[in-house]
């Protein structure tokens, strides 16, 4: 009977350290892409390794991106970047009704940046035409101040400058999967997110409620959409970034989790 408990043990403890991919994703967690969506990926259908697919293209620079299986069998997308590399899937050609969508990412991230000062990051980001903000509304910054890292929606390129409004009521959570949402409207120039289901009212940006300079920030009419990891600042501490992403859709209303 002893015989048989160590053998079973044995083979649970391998299950669970092999591969690179960190367990944890829910059983429960919607991998299906319908096509209603306007964009979907759950990487089941790619082969493993180098992205192989016609439906996103591949914007790196010290950073790969790598289809890997997880510990629950799915397939997950491994992002790598080194110090202030980047590596996102680019999805191209993006048109929603009325310039108004919705987006939804299953996200583990190692750890996050603990230097330089004022490190920020972004993992989502849209631009398009009629306005030259690059919108960021999943990303953050680490606060030395706190000290902390924390989510935060920001943006760059545009009148408003170059601007991440972190809060301290969006901690980050290192090596824990969790579910990100957010919405881009063009009513009000609305950016607002939700994290595990629950919206944080302090993650928002508007026309005249944002944190960059004191001019209205206007949304572009979205035709590409970024998901990955970019880190803005060199000398970082950890030295290298490695986050998992699974069940990436867009769509013309919310999904949730």
């Amino acid at each position: 009977m002893r015989s048989s408990l160590a053998v079973l043990t044995a083979a649970l403890i391998l299950g669970v350290t092999a591969g690179s991919v960190p367990a944890g994703v829910s059983d429960a967690a919607p991998r299906t892409c319908h096509r209603d969506l306007l964009f979907c990926e759950d990487f089941e259908r790619l082969p493993p390794g180098g992205p192989g697919t016609l439906k996103w293209g591949v914007d790196t620079r010290h950073g790969t991106l790598t289809v890997e299986r997880a510990g629950h069998g799915n397939q997950v997308l491994h992002v790598r970047t080194v110090d202030n590399g980047r590596a996102f899937l680019r999805v191209d050609d993006f048109a929603a009704p009325g310039n108004r969508f919705y987006g939804r990412m299953r996200l583990r991230v190692d750890a996050f940046p603990t230097a330089p000062d004022w490190a920020h990051f972004t993992l989502v980001e849209a631009t398009g035409s009629g306005s030259s903000e690059v919108v960021r509304p999943i990303g953050g910054q680490y606060a030395p101040t706190v000290p902390g890292t924390f989510w935060g929606v920001g943006a760059d390129g545009g009148p408003t400058g170059d601007w991440t409004n972190w809060r301290e009521s969006a901690p980050v959570v290192e090596d824990t999967w969790q579910c990100f949402e957010w919405k881009l409207d063009p009513t009000d120039n609305r950016v607002a997110v939700w994290i595990d289901g629950v919206a944080n009212p302090e993650l928002t940006a508007s026309t005249t409620d944002h944190g960059g300079n004191d001019v209205p920030f206007v949304l572009p009419a979205v035709d590409t959409v970024k998901i990955g990891w970019q880190l803005y600042q060199g000398g970082t501490t950890p030295g290298e970034f490695n986050l998992w992403i699974d069940d990436i859709a867009l769509s013309t209303k919310r999904l949730g989790c």
